[in-house]
């Protein structure tokens, strides 16, 4: 039998102790301007702006080994399908990773998980914020890096360590960025996909 994972989000809490969510089954991320968990609300999009740029809040997104019959996994990476134009969102608009100038860029959920923060309903504090940023990236050289670079061919390295025991693997960190020319309006759904190797 095979390890038994799921994807989940962490949220809310403190810093260094978040909820997780779903109980239950794969997390389905929606960006919020909020630090929820919350796939079908709408209520708290991201706004344009009349110039510059809006962002949602962070969310840390993560692999939860819960079971099954294993000896390793390791070398966890995340990708998507390298065309993120669909959503529309702008002149520099990115869904961006938080990254690490060397070594895996997830970030230790037990350890530096830091609570997103910004004002609910207009704009999340940028990863990148020199004073408000996420803690775990704020002092690397190239903070984050734009999702639509990490495809199936060329995956980021969220987690290499050897996981030998049930627990949380280090979470991708990812946030929308808003420009004031994108298109307004609910974007269709794209698939952020995870890749192991596992014995």
């Amino acid at each position: 039998m095979v390890a038994t994972v799921n994807v989940r989000q962490g949220h809310g809490g403190s810093d260094g102790s978040p909820t997780e969510s779903p109980g239950s089954g794969d997390a389905d991320l929606r960006f919020h301007t909020a630090d929820q968990y919350a796939p079908t609300d709408d209520t708290k999009p991201i706004p344009i702006p009349e110039s510059g740029y809006k962002y949602s809040y962070w969310v840390h997104i993560y692999l939860n080994i819960t079971g099954g019959t294993f000896t390793k996994i390791n070398n966890i990476r995340h990708y998507c399908d390298g065309d993120l134009s669909g959503w529309a969102i702008g002149t520099g608009g990115e869904v961006r990773r938080g990254n690490r100038d060397s070594g895996d860029h997830g970030c230790p959920m037990d350890s530096e998980y830091d609570l997103a923060t910004g004002t609910p309903g207009d704009t999340g504090d940028e990863i990148e914020h020199a004073t408000n940023g996420h803690g775990y990236y704020n002092g690397q050289t190239t903070k984050t890096a734009d999702l639509e670079s990490d495809t199936e061919a060329s995956p980021a390295t969220i987690d290499s360590t050897d996981h030998t025991v049930s627990g949380k693997c280090k979470a991708v960190v990812l946030q929308v960025k808003v420009a004031s020319d994108a298109t307004r309006g609910t974007k269709a759904e794209e698939q952020f996909s995870w890749k192991y190797d596992e014995i």
